[in-house]
């Protein structure tokens, strides 16, 4: 029976991050061209058909149709099901590596940032699109990621107390990359370092304290230069790299397995 439970939380999260990443679909599309998240309804791309209810299921929908629209046959982006699915994995293996396959635990030891990290993955998945696409992180996706940050810290000092919350960590966790990255976007006029790359670190910093915002700059850094390096020789892409796709995987990685990095680096000096 617990195997059974266990299953049906881990679809019900699953699903939850579906419908999610359909709306992250229609930010990503959106955002960019400074359109309405809301007045406008969900429509085909080619022909203007605006979708039913029964359109819209995320994933299932696209499979059913056969990636094509329902009205006009026009191929529709690959970019939905991808978008949804890496959502909803996401979602899946925040919850999974920090509760193991005993869903139980999520109910008697739920930790109030593991909801703040779903959405935070949510929010690097969509700039980092929008990100590679346009070289410019939209402000807004940095405001909600300080906000979850400010929530997550609120809701410490409410459940711990002043002493309990650790909440100097996340302070410094606010200042210590977005200060470097800072003065190197000033010294570099802007070359080196985006303006919205230093925003982001900024946020994610208070959402995740020092030792694993300096884990995913570092992170962030290295799949920058591993990835793009590849990328150029065998596409020729442009010297010049939006780095919020390589930080906010970095950011991912700390996430899900920062502490555990940190832990056996750390054990190499107590032997």
């Amino acid at each position: 029976m617990e195997a059974v439970w266990s299953v049906v939380t881990y679809i019900i999260i699953f699903l939850y991050g579906l419908f999610i990443g359909s709306f992250l679909n229609v930010v990503i599309f959106r955002v960019p061209k400074k359109e309405s998240l809301t007045k406008v309804r969900s429509h085909c791309m080619s022909c203007g058909y605006q979708l039913k209810w029964y359109d819209l299921f995320p994933l299932f929908s696209w499979l059913f149709l056969r990636g094509r629209c329902r009205k006009c046959g026009e191929k529709i982006s690959a970019q939905y099901p991808v978008i949804e699915a890496s959502n909803a994995i996401l979602y899946v293996l925040i919850f999974f590596v920090q509760y193991g396959v005993n869903s139980y635990e999520m109910f008697e030891y739920f930790h109030f940032e593991t909801l703040m990290y779903c959405l935070m993955a949510s929010a690097l998945l969509a700039l980092s699109v929008i990100d590679f696409r346009t070289y410019e992180i939209p402000v807004g996706f940095n405001i909600f990621i300080g906000a979850l940050g400010v929530i997550n810290l609120a809701y410490r000092f409410i459940a711990f107390g002043a002493e309990g919350s650790d909440w100097l960590n996340y302070i410094i966790g606010f200042f210590c990359v977005s200060l470097f990255t800072f003065l190197l976007f000033v010294l570099s006029g802007g070359r080196a370092i985006g303006g919205g790359d230093v925003k982001l670190m900024a946020a994610a910093g208070l959402l995740l304290g020092w030792k694993l915002t300096v884990l995913s700059f570092v992170l962030g850094c290295v799949y920058g230069a591993v990835i793009h390096t590849i990328r150029m020789k065998a596409s020729g892409a442009d010297r010049v790299l939006a780095m919020g796709p390589y930080l906010s995987a970095g950011i991912m990685t700390a996430v899900l397995w920062g502490n555990r990095m940190i832990d056996w680096y750390l054990g190499f000096f107590k032997k």
